[in-house]
């Protein structure tokens, strides 16, 4: 088993996220990949979001990422997972980082997800 290397947690106000949306329609292209945010409903965008705040804080640095360095997909069963690429996969290695764990929600007008980064 490894160690915990990093923990991070978001939570993402549901309002006010569709109206950041509303106010900025390319603000979707940014935040995520056409196969990672297509067709999704806002709550699960926000979760997606929420992950990915989560994972820059469980790395303790976001320096030089991009949003689309780090993707949130689905497993045949539904559970969420993090796919990194470009200089989120860059930190992920030089801190020795060998899996992620996510866990999303979201309920009452919230998102919010976990990522734990394990050696």
């Amino acid at each position: 088993m490894g160690r915990i290397v990093g923990i991070g947690v978001d939570v993402v106000d549901l309002a006010r996220f569709e109206r950041a949306l509303d106010r900025t329609p390319r603000l979707r292209e940014r935040l995520f990949s056409d196969a990672e945010g297509a067709g999704l409903p806002v709550r699960s965008l926000a979760g997606r979001f929420a992950a990915k705040e989560a994972f820059i804080k469980a790395l303790g640095a976001a320096d030089g990422l991009s949003w689309h360095d780090m993707q949130v997909v689905t497993d045949e069963a539904g559970n969420p997972d993090l796919m990194v690429s470009g200089r989120a996969a860059e930190i992920v290695a030089e801190r020795g980082i060998a899996s992620l764990h996510v866990s999303m929600s979201h309920d009452a007008g919230v998102a919010i997800a976990f990522v734990v980064a394990e050696s």
